[in-house]
């Protein structure tokens, strides 16, 4: 039987060498993070290849390609065609789940492929598990068909998700999402982030000053996730948080250099509102990348109050 599989960014890597496939797609596209790309760099990565798109813009371009592989310029569903097993393997993380109701939304309108479809949905982030032995694990991990609801759920999230604000994913968690089980908790993670209407601040934000209280330098901030309990951003976008709280506006923290000086971080007085490091990096604040752009004192409030009645 040949078997094909696609997956989150973190995981590629280690499942191409495992050997369960006889190729891994891992996606590139880290949708957390910034504004979404636009709608036509989006169709062309899963569109057959053209010329016109750039080296890193195609979904071929992200594979290790055994000797002799054919189809790098199909479209993806084309390329799927001729698989007799077509298995999503995706983490709990907010990345995962991003990018899993992005490719079901995508699939939903390939209907030969839809019977081949099934899901594997990993408890943990195979980035931060070294070692992690896929081809052992995979007789413990749940093989579950991919039908009409998890379709339905997946295009509802994911044209939430490309509002322009986060009220459409508010909405989205009063329905029954669990054909699709571990998004419900990657949104909540998602819109814990946002500015807070009090601190102006996300949930990642918060815990690294209570954790800068007790810490006296950065390594915990990036690298104890148990202990930080936050796990949406990476080390690059933690790096972005850090900065803004130090060098924003009104800094939250005080002693961060350009090299990020770690014993001379400190806390700003108490009682400094302090601006979200989104509100002072964000390049681009027109398009749909709500998680992490500055928004509307009365934006927040509403999303305040939704929030609570969930």
């Amino acid at each position: 039987m040949k078997r094909l599989i696609l997956t989150g960014w973190g995981g590629g890597s280690e499942l191409a060498r495992s050997g369960l496939a006889e190729i891994v797609i891992p996606l590139h596209f880290q949708f957390a993070w910034g504004p979404l790309p636009p709608t036509e760099k989006l169709s062309a990565y899963f569109a057959a290849y053209t010329t016109d798109l750039g080296p890193a813009d195609h979904w071929s371009d992200w594979i290790r390609w055994p000797r002799g592989a054919k189809g790098r310029k199909l479209s993806l569903a084309e390329f799927c065609e001729p698989y007799d097993a077509i298995e999503l393997w995706f983490a709990a993380t907010a990345q995962d789940q991003l990018q899993l109701v992005w490719l079901l939304d995508h699939l939903s309108s390939c209907p030969a492929l839809a019977q081949k479809l099934a899901l594997r949905l990993l408890d943990s982030d195979p980035m931060f598990s070294p070692g992690y032995d896929f081809a052992k694990a995979e007789p413990h991990i749940p093989l579950a068909k991919v039908g009409a609801e998890e379709f339905e759920i997946a295009k509802l999230a994911w044209s939430a998700y490309c509002s322009p604000s986060p009220e459409a994913c508010i909405d989205l968690l009063h329905r029954d999402l669990s054909a699709l089980l571990m998004l419900r908790p990657a949104l909540l993670e998602l819109l814990a982030e946002l500015p807070s209407p009090l601190t102006g601040l996300g949930t990642t934000e918060m815990r690294f000053l209570e954790m800068l209280a007790w810490y006296a330098n950065t390594n915990a901030l990036f690298h104890l996730r148990s202990l930080r309990g936050t796990y949406v951003w990476g080390e690059i976008e933690l790096g972005y948080l850090l900065e803004g709280l130090a060098l924003g506006p009104k800094p939250a923290v005080t002693g961060l250099g350009e090299e990020f000086a770690p014993s001379t971080l400190a806390i700003s007085e108490p009682g400094t509102k302090s601006t979200s490091a989104a509100g002072c990096r964000s390049p681009n604040s027109e398009g749909p990348c709500w998680p992490i752009r500055k928004i509307s004192a009365v934006t927040t409030r509403s999303i305040a109050g939704g929030a609570a009645r969930i």
